[in-house]
Parts: structure tokens; C-alpha cells; sequence
């Protein structure tokens, strides 16, 4: 409750920069989609069924809210026949006033409202507040007819892409993701549940790999070959593997164990790994004071290529359906092993933290240019030291990097993940948005 009502009270500032001791003035279309973009990496704390794969989907479909309604009051080409069974957005009434920050409002609000309608009541609360608050502010000043105009099309563009989302496999999300039923594969080196918890029995979404896809064709567009083979043997390829994963864990440096906590990015503690990305892009976009076309671009290109990067990665992992190191290791090296992350619920290979950082990295040096420097300040307000990085590569790598220092992933599902990720981000970069 408290953070939520903080959050809402920078957020509002951030929309109504003060002109006297208590006035505010009227944001500008760039304003209200930044607020509420932090008002939702909030939300996927508060909301049970966000996990990872699940964020992503609603930061792809938000941006693509945000970046329709942008697009046609000019200037940026729509993305419909490019996103996979996207069709045109409602026309604009020839002639008539739109203003951009009220559209912009009635838009999100709405994409907001209906992608997290199952939030907590916290997040509800925060949510009418929010709405409530911008509508006043961005509607200051404006004949009534304009406002009325402007907010029934910013409506009627969130509502064609809900129906658009309503098709793609992913708008239901029963029993937090987890199946009631799923029979699992017998076979050595097959995936085995890594929690004690009942519900965590059966994977995560084992049919997330099969929602429709964005940007790339399907969620087969992005292929590995398949992990090393699997072996009990001293000496094998796979224990090798395992026994790095091991080593690594006994003689892990501040470092590396500070560089395992800062990505680890829990669900219900964290925005999500894909959250953090978009919290990176949003902080340097409103470092820039980028207008409100290059941030709708950015950050619909950023997040359709993290949706796609859960669908390919989801699909490759129930692919292949390989055992976690924690499993492994527990079996074969060392029966006490207890790694620093908690290992998340479904296969290990690929690298989900790789895959969608490695898309993330793609779209984002495409955007900014190679050799781009910035500062990563996600976790600053849970007490977690701000990190810098020379590029979006040089993230990328470490964040994937960081699943064997907590001892959840294998060397291969690293380094393959971030190359899945680099050619499902390609979609994305190759999308067409200027006219």
C-alpha cells in the first residue's frame, strides 16, 4: 500500500511539473505514457499471475496500444500487416481536434484496466487513482468536445488491440500458470520439479512456446541445436557442465554474487526480468527527454521483442525438456548442494534471463548505437547498487551470466540463449515504422 501510493505521488509530479507553489500543468502525450509504463512495472509486482512469459505479452501489447494511437496523428507508420494478424486501428475523424496527451491517457488507461484487471486491491486502487489524477491533468484547459473526441479514440484504439490480444494463446492464464494436469517425460535427463511446493509440480506454461508470435513468424523461427547430450559420466560433456555450475557456486566472489542478485529479478519482487529492460530503456528515454514518437517506437519494439523471446525460448525449452543443475548436481556430485537462487519451475535449456536479454541488447543498440554506455538503476530503491555498463551487449552478457553464478543454468543455455535472443530481436528491429 505504501509503495503504491508513493509511486503514484512521484508519478503525478512527474506528469504535472509545478508553476507556482501547488499548481500543475498539463503533460504532454510523452509524459503520460512514461507514468504509466512505471505505474505497470509496479503492477506485475502486485498481480499472481505475472510471471516473466506473462509480463512480457503485456508489455508487447501496451506498447503496441500506445504506439497506434501515436501513430495516426501522424508522422509514424502503423505496425498493422507487420505484427502477426494485427489489422488497422480505427481511423481519425478527417478534420476534426485531437489532443495527443488525452489520447495517449484513454488509450493506456484502458490497455491498463483490462491487462491487469485480476491485480490486488492495492493495485486497483492505484490504478483509478492513476487514472483519475491524468484524465484531470491532461484534459486541463481543452473544450469539452475535443476532450469527448479524444478520449472515445484513445478508447477505441485500446480496445482493437484487447481484441486483437484476445486470440493469441496467452489470454488466459489458469491456476497461476501451472497445469492441473501434465504427465511428465520419464526419460534420463528430462526436467524434474524443483520445488516442494504442490501447485509447482507441473511446469510453467508448457504451452507458451505455442501462443502466436509478434514479429517473427512462429515460436520455431529462432532454432537451437539441441543441448550437449545428456550423460551421468565423469568426463562427459553434460557433467562437465554440471560440475562448473558447482565450482563456480563454492568460489563465487562478491562480485559474482552481487551480479546473481541484481539479475535474479524474482517474480512478485521484482518487475520481472523483462520489466527491467523496459525500466532501462524508459530511464535513458527520459533521460534524453525523447518525444513521445521515439519512445512508443522504443519501447513497442523493446517489448514485442521480449514477448517473442519467451514464446521461442518456451518453445525450445519444452523441446527439449532438460534437467535443472540443482537436480543434476544433487544427484551425482553433492547431495547437499544448495545454490544461491531459488531455480524456477520449468526446463533448463535455453536461458530465458539470456534469450530475452539478447533480444533486449538487439533492439536496444539498434535504437541507441553500438558502444552506448549507460547506468542500470532498477533495483536502486530495494537497497541494490546502481551498475554501469559500456553497451546493451555487455548487460546482456552479464545478465545471462548470471544464472550459473545462482546455479540455475548450464554454460550452453547461456551462450545459445543469447544468440536465440539476438535473432528473435532481429524481428523486431526490422519492423517499418517511419512513413
Amino acid at each position: 500500500m505504501n509503495r503504491f501510493r508513493q509511486i503514484l505521488a512521484v508519478l503525478i509530479l512527474l506528469a504535472a511539473p509545478a508553476t507556482g507553489a501547488f499548481a500543475q500543468e498539463k503533460p504532454g502525450a510523452d509524459q503520460v505514457l512514461h507514468n504509466w509504463y512505471h505505474m505497470v512495472l509496479e503492477l506485475v509486482r502486485h498481480t499472481p499471475t505475472y510471471s516473466p512469459p506473462v509480463a512480457s505479452r503485456a508489455f508487447a501489447y501496451l506498447g503496441v496500444t500506445a504506439y497506434e494511437a501515436t501513430a495516426s496523428g501522424g508522422g509514424l507508420a502503423s505496425l498493422a500487416g507487420q505484427l502477426n494478424a494485427l489489422t488497422p486501428a480505427p481511423e481519425r475523424e478527417s478534420g476534426a481536434l485531437y489532443d495527443e496527451a488525452v489520447v495517449m491517457q484513454a488509450a493506456m488507461a484502458f490497455g491498463v484496466r483490462n491487462f491487469f484487471g485480476n491485480t490486488g486491491p492495492t493495485g486497483q486502487r492505484a490504478m483509478k487513482a492513476m487514472e483519475a489524477q491524468l484524465s484531470i491533468l491532461a484534459a486541463a484547459g481543452l473544450p469539452e468536445d475535443v476532450v469527448a473526441r479524444s478520449i472515445a479514440y484513445g478508447e477505441a484504439v485500446g480496445a482493437h488491440v484487447l481484441d486483437w490480444s484476445m486470440e493469441d494463446g496467452g489470454a488466459v492464464v489458469e491456476n497461476m500458470g501451472f497445469p492441473f494436469e501434465h504427465a511428465l517425460t520419464d526419460r534420463p535427463g528430462a526436467w524434474a520439479p524443483t520445488s516442494l511446493v504442490v501447485q509447482q509440480q507441473a511446469p510453467l506454461l508448457p504451452k507458451w512456446g505455442e501462443n502466436r508470435a509478434f514479429a517473427m513468424p512462429t515460436g520455431a523461427s529462432c532454432p537451437l541445436p539441441p543441448p550437449p547430450s545428456y550423460s551421468e559420466e565423469a568426463g562427459s560433456d553434460f557433467h562437465a557442465e554440471a560440475l562448473e555450475v558447482y565450482e563456480t557456486s563454492k568460489a563465487l566472489t562478491p562480485e559474482q554474487t552481487a551480479i546473481a542478485r541484481f539479475w535474479s529479478d524474482d517474480p512478485m519482487l521484482s518487475p520481472t526480468p523483462p520489466g527491467h529492460w523496459i525500466f532501462i530503456a524508459m530511464e535513458i528515454l527520459q533521460e534524453k527527454k525523447a518525444d513521445v514518437a521515439e519512445r512508443a517506437d522504443l519501447l513497442t519494439r523493446l517489448g514485442v521483442a521480449l514477448a517473442d523471446s519467451f514464446i521461442g525460448c518456451w518453445h525450445a525449452k519444452y523441446e527439449y525438456d532438460l534437467i535443472r543443475p540443482v537436480t543434476y548436481i544433487r544427484r551425482f556430485i553433492d547431495p547437499n548442494w544448495q545454490p544461491i537462487l531459488i531455480t524456477p519451475p520449468f526446463p533448463e535449456y535455453p536461458s530465458g534471463h539470456s534469450t530475452q536479454s539478447g533480444a533486449a541488447a538487439e533492439v536496444l543498440t539498434a535504437h541507441f548505437g553500438v558502444g552506448f554506455a549507460f547506468k542500470d538503476a532498477t533495483h536502486e530503491d530495494e537497497g541494490l547498487a546502481i551498475r554501469a555498463f559500456p553497451d546493451f551487449w555487455a548487460a546482456a552478457e552479464e545478465a545471462a551470466m548470471s544464472r550459473l553464478y545462482g546455479g540455475i543454468h548450464f554454460r550452453a543455455a547461456i551462450e545459445r540463449g543469447l544468440d536465440q535472443g539476438r535473432c528473435i530481436g532481429a524481428h523486431a528491429t526490422a519492423l517499418k515504422t517511419v512513413k
